[in-house]
């Protein structure tokens, strides 16, 4: 008799192996993979190329001269540095183009180039310059500039994520920029400045919702028809009202810092965190609000379930209008908080198309942040960085035309969209009309 072992069939060579994630690539994880490696290497040959005019010692000052507690400049040879730092960016290319990086490591190149690309810019720019580049203003700028995007992207986030385009930031931000202006001269309070420009983002949001959610109108359109209207009416209102009378109607107080005690005196970061104004305080508790209110609330599951699947949530009996007007109209509560940073925290006056695009770059950083409050805010940032970036090196007479400079923030958005985030995909119903 045979044995067992020779009834037992022989194991099969040539078995499929299944995929596993990790070894099969999308074509558009693949598509962005290659386009950051060869925007990565285009900026590393640029400073390759930046090496022939760099000369002399980049000074970078941690402190400015009110600081209590000085704390000395850094010194970076300017050469070196920038030839370091087009090398990191060639091998963080090279790494990305090669495919052999993923996850963590991919993580970890990409930081590593962003660092190379800032930190041999700034060099690049401030060797051999008389005055030091100043890093505290840099940081503190960067806060201050982000502020109103961080409540324009949160706007967004909001009413995208019930399903609701807002293209029309920017006439919220005009709106309540004009009504803080007013009513701030008229009173002469800031709460009251405040409050006025909140209810002016709402008004607009109100009309948002009422024409896209109730009316069914095309929302990227009545999006642009509501900046439009701002823009007409408070250029209207400005010269036939604020301009003839100045002194009276546009003329209001301007925030003042609020230093944190103790925390305020701390070196470097004191000043740039823990001394600023209400509404830049206001600004990074929205973000935890905003993201408590979607992610670990009923009201959120809603919004979100009435962006991605209008017709499941109505048919568990959830009101798809109701919710997707409340998430408009909160929105348009941080619009209008957006909106009185542009009077109140600068020099409490406002002119005709005062908010200079900002309501766009805030939908920008929405859709570089994936409609999701944390990233959006991280953009926003990045925005405010390029920006006081750009506003600082003017200062330093860096060899770069001002003309540029003033450009560069608007290049590195587009970049920034085009290039490192890729194809992005919004909330499922997000502009499609809800009909019962």
């Amino acid at each position: 008799m045979s044995s067992t072992s020779s009834l037992e069939p022989a194991p099969r060579t040539d078995a499929v192996v299944p995929a596993t994630a990790e070894t099969v690539e999308s074509p558009e994880r693949r598509r962005q993979r290659l386009s950051t490696g060869v925007l990565i290497a285009v900026v590393g040959l640029l400073l390759l190329v930046a090496l022939g005019s760099t000369t002399g010692v980049a000074r970078f000052a941690l402190s400015d001269a009110f600081d209590e507690v000085q704390l000395g400049t850094i010194p970076l040879p300017g050469l070196p540095t920038v030839a370091v730092c087009a090398v990191l960016c060639l091998v963080a290319a090279a790494s990305f183009l090669s495919g052999r990086v993923h996850g963590r490591w991919a993580a970890l190149a990409a930081t590593v180039a962003g660092l190379a690309v800032v930190v041999g810019f700034l060099t690049w720019a401030a060797a051999g310059r008389d005055l030091p580049f100043p890093v505290s203003n840099q940081f503190a700028g960067t806060l201050s500039l982000a502020t109103p995007l961080v409540f324009g992207a949160l706007c967004g986030v909001l009413c995208e994520r019930a399903g609701v385009v807002n293209v029309s930031i920017e006439g919220q931000f005009l709106a309540a920029a004009f009504a803080a202006a007013v009513v701030g001269s008229i009173t002469q309070s800031v709460p009251a400045a405040i409050v006025a420009a909140v209810v002016a983002g709402v008004v607009m949001a109100a009309l948002l919702a009422l024409f896209s959610i109730n009316y069914l109108v095309n929302q990227v359109v009545l999006g642009v028809v509501l900046n439009l209207l701002a823009v007409g009416v408070t250029g209207f209102l400005f010269d036939q009202l604020v301009q003839p009378a100045a002194s009276t109607y546009n003329n209001a107080p301007v925030l003042d810092t609020i230093a944190i005690p103790g925390l305020s005196s701390i070196p470097f970061f004191g000043r740039v965190l823990f001394d600023q104004n209400v509404l830049a305080y206001l600004a990074i508790i929205a973000v935890v609000v905003v993201w408590v209110l979607l992610y670990r609330t009923t009201w959120g599951l809603r919004v979100r379930s009435v962006g991605e699947h209008p017709q499941a949530a109505d048919t568990v009996g959830i009101s798809v209008r109701g919710i997707r007007w409340s998430a408009v109209l909160a929105g348009g509560v941080l619009a209008g908080l957006g909106g009185s940073f542009f009077t109140l925290a600068s020099t409490g006056q406002f002119t005709k198309e005062f908010t200079v695009g900002n309501g766009f770059i805030a939908l920008a950083a929405l859709i570089m942040g994936r409609w999701r409050p944390v990233l959006a805010t991280v953009m926003c940032l990045f925005f405010g960085f390029v920006t006081q970036m750009a506003s600082q090196l003017q200062t330093l007479s860096t060899p770069m035309p001002s003309q540029l400079l003033l450009v560069l923030p608007y290049i590195a958005t587009i970049i920034a969209v085009a290039g490192l985030v890729g194809r992005v995909r919004p909330p499922a119903a997000d502009g499609v009309p809800y009909e019962k």
